[in-house]
């Protein structure tokens, strides 16, 4: 054999006892592995536990037990989202409340959210009159102070005029919000629910209805669900 052919010779040995060695550093990096025929895995992977039977974590499964919806409209009467309330049925478990606002032209940025009295949303001439049909924030079971019973969380717009929000209340049952409205306002609600010793110059009367939220922009009716 020639001094070429030796080279070359000596060339593939070394490569193949260094592909050996790399193989056997792969398998011991993991050697309680065993091997699968489910693609990508040695072996399957398994993230947590199982979640118990009837257990949901996703927030757009179907709401199960009591349901009332509201389709959300703006002050030109153009749907721009809906809300979704939920409790279990025969529970004293809280309220959960959905809103999606998916269209429209709602303002970007944090709105007072609150379940008003009576369930009429009539835009009217639009302005500072728009949706006052709704009345004044719902109180139930005798409730007349601040926060009402009816003040639910601020809901975010974004920049595309879509917003997404989910809370609870258990200040107020399924049963006593049916027939009732939801009101988006223009603008954040300052929670200011302050008492008047602790407020220079005491609280306005706005303060303490609306958390300065302003003029009203969207509006549902609150209805059951079979």
């Amino acid at each position: 054999m020639s001094g070429r052919s030796k080279l070359a010779a000596s060339r593939g040995l070394a490569a193949l006892a260094s592909a050996g060695l790399i193989g056997l550093a792969l398998a011991g990096c993991s050697p309680d592995q065993n091997p699968t025929d489910v693609p990508g895995t040695t072996p399957p992977v398994v993230s947590d536990k199982p979640l118990p039977p009837g257990a949901v974590d996703d927030v757009d499964s179907e709401p199960t037990g009591q349901i009332a919806t509201a389709e959300i409209k703006d002050t030109s009467g153009n749907v721009v989202g809906e809300a979704t309330f939920t409790a279990p049925t025969e529970s004293d478990e809280p309220v959960t409340v959905s809103v999606r606002i998916t269209e429209g032209d709602l303002p970007a940025g944090f709105h007072g959210m609150h379940i008003h009295e009576n369930g009429t949303c009539d835009a009217g001439s639009g302005g500072s009159q728009a949706f006052t049909s709704a009345g004044g924030h719902l109180q139930v079971g005798g409730n007349t102070g601040h926060p009402s019973s009816g003040d639910l969380v601020s809901i975010n717009i974004l920049e595309d005029h879509t917003g997404r929000t989910v809370t609870t209340t258990d200040s107020v049952t399924l049963e006593q919000i049916f027939g009732k409205s939801i009101i988006i306002h223009e603008k954040p609600d300052n929670f200011g629910n302050i008492p008047a010793d602790k407020y220079p110059g005491g609280p306005k009367e706005d303060t303490l209805k609306t958390g300065d939220a302003g003029a009203r922009i969207a509006c549902g009716v609150i209805e059951e669900q079979d």
